[in-house]
């Protein structure tokens, strides 16, 4: 005999007889709904993370981990010198995590093709120098970050902006920039430049705003001044700016300020956590559902074997014994759910297109139009940490729903049960 006494018997009811298909019916019903939510919330969770990692990879393409400007606070009429810029670049590349700094400057103008006007953030970089070279390269047209030499007047343009003025690499595009003139006067400076290339990150933020040249043309267009001019900081792990921003904002003189991407999208990020939140809330009612149904399941078999419980009680099995009779019959349920769906989740989380392809070429639908969307594939990240969580979430639902019913029937008299057999 299999022992101990209460693991066997437990065991036992697990598996219902075929005259009682309803207890069945609602064992397997309640397994398979604590497998589907969790593997639901798997999946879900795990290509929420990979939009996230997506949309942070895209805003980061153009943009720096952080940025060096003069601080808001600070009233000057003119702003710092390039000489003091420079030596602040050098003092911040020694920061630990820091990789590199890049000066910049820029300013709002208007991008004129006749008879269109489209309103753009100009900005003037250093090709060569970090933390712009790397990743402009990465999404510029082929040759056109070398083309951004000083003198050379030429720019390059997000993709949106390219299609709704009609340009191409090449082309010449006439700049509007606001400036003040010595008596407070507004003086637009207008220039023309040759399209070096046409980038595209898909963000809109991006490809409908950002025109890119050299940070010495841009200069020469506002001699005066009038720039917003600061440093472009890349870190070694852009997932740990918050710590890296503190170090850098310490070794800043008085005057000066530092903000990291965090903290410039930290609208986007926080929309994603409370999606995140509530789809898990949602997607965790499944779970709540099949836990549900493991109480009912239990109270009828707990009424269903009264008369066992009675037996096993006159033979001197402890109410303790009797209590964990059930309370294994119901945890086994549960936790094999969780387990099957813990496994399925994984496993459609690493295989989540190839499951889209499939669905795409069953049902002849597209998930996500080329046409329509920047993003073609399902991205999908699997966080072990929160598989853990939702793994234990679950354990801790259905072991909940195992006490009711196992109490129940710990304190069935045995006298009482045996009196009408």
């Amino acid at each position: 005999m299999f022992h101990p006494l209460s693991l066997f018997v437990g065991l036992r009811y697990v598996r219902a007889r075929s005259h009682k298909f309803f207890v069945s019916f609602i064992t397997w019903t309640s397994l398979a709904g604590v497998c589907v939510g969790v593997a639901a919330l798997i999946v879900v969770l795990s290509v929420m993370n990979g939009f996230e990692g997506d949309l942070r990879t895209r805003l980061l393409a153009l943009d720096a981990d952080a940025r060096v400007v003069v601080s808001p606070s600070v009233e000057s009429a003119s702003p710092p010198p390039p000489a003091v810029w420079a030596r602040l670049a050098r003092e911040l590349r020694d920061v630990p995590g820091v990789t590199g700094v890049a000066p910049f400057v820029q300013s709002q103008a208007l991008a004129v093709r006749t008879p269109q006007m489209l309103p753009v953030l100009l900005r003037g970089v250093d090709p060569a120098a970090e933390p712009h070279v790397t990743r402009l390269a990465r999404v510029s047209t082929a040759g056109a970050l070398a083309a951004l030499k000083p003198g050379a007047d030429r720019v390059i343009l997000g993709e949106v902006i390219a299609e709704e003025l009609g340009l191409g690499p090449g082309d010449r595009i006439t700049l509007l920039i606001p400036g003040v003139s010595a008596g407070g006067l507004p003086t637009p400076t207008l220039h023309r430049f040759t399209v070096a290339g046409v980038f595209s990150v898909g963000l809109a933020d991006s490809d409908a705003t950002l025109v890119y040249g050299n940070i010495d043309d841009v200069r020469g267009l506002l001699p005066g001044g009038g720039l917003d001019q600061g440093l472009r900081v890349r870190y070694r792990n852009a997932l740990d700016a918050p710590a890296i921003t503190a170090r850098v904002r310490a070794q800043l003189p008085k005057g000066f300020s530092v903000i990291d991407w965090t903290e410039d999208n930290a609208a986007y990020f926080r929309a994603i956590r409370i999606e995140k939140t509530m789809m898990s809330l949602i997607l965790l009612l499944i779970v709540a559902v099949a836990a549900f149904n493991i109480v009912a399941m239990l109270v009828m078999v707990v009424t269903d074997k009264r008369t066992d419980i009675a037996i096993l009680r006159t033979l001197g099995a402890s109410p303790a014994r009797v209590l964990a009779i059930f309370l294994i019959q119901g945890l086994t349920i549960g936790w094999l759910g969780v387990g099957l769906g813990v496994g399925l989740g994984l496993t459609l989380a690493f295989h989540v297109n190839a499951v889209a392809s499939f669905l795409e070429h069953t049902f002849g639908f597209q998930i996500f139009n080329s046409s329509v969307y920047y993003i073609t594939t399902i991205p999908s990240v699997v966080s072990w940490s929160n598989v853990t969580v939702i793994g234990l979430a679950a354990l801790a639902l259905t072991a909940a729903a195992t006490v009711y019913p196992a109490v129940r029937a710990a304190r069935i008299a045995p006298a009482e049960a045996l009196r009408y057999e």
